[in-house]
């Protein structure tokens, strides 16, 4: 994972905020990664890179992490920054998540198959 992990953050930089969502060697050798998303051309996935302490391989803990340790730094684009994490709820939550699926319909699956509601994280940046 490290190394997918590696690869996806170097693309990120590489590519102005953009990367695939995996390779076609991920996909030969069979991992464990979501499957290429319809939707994203050429450049890949719109993504922000956030540094944030703690973390584990079993999901949720990014999500309690994030929000026992809420000030991070997130690489957006070309530009580094300083926000803070807000989980959201009720409509908040309802009308980002809907725009999401909208964007990514994959998503939804996602869910499904988690048989739970997928966190949805606001990040606002800190002005200083």
């Amino acid at each position: 994972m490290n190394s997918w992990n590696d690869r996806i953050i170097a693309e990120v930089r590489a590519n102005a905020g953009y990367a695939a969502w995996s390779s076609d060697a991920d996909f030969a050798a069979g991992r464990p990664i979501p499957p290429r998303m319809p939707g994203f051309g050429e450049r890949g996935m719109p993504l922000i890179l956030v540094h944030h302490y703690g973390g584990s391989p079993q999901h949720p803990a990014w999500c309690r992490n994030l929000m026992a340790n809420p000030r991070v730094t997130v690489e957006v684009g070309t530009q580094t920054v300083q926000a803070v994490a807000r989980l959201t709820e009720g409509a908040e939550r309802e009308r980002i998540w809907a725009k999401e699926i909208a964007l990514v319909p994959k998503f939804a699956e996602f869910e499904a198959a988690a048989g739970r509601q997928i966190p949805v994280v606001v990040l606002e940046r800190i002005r200083e």
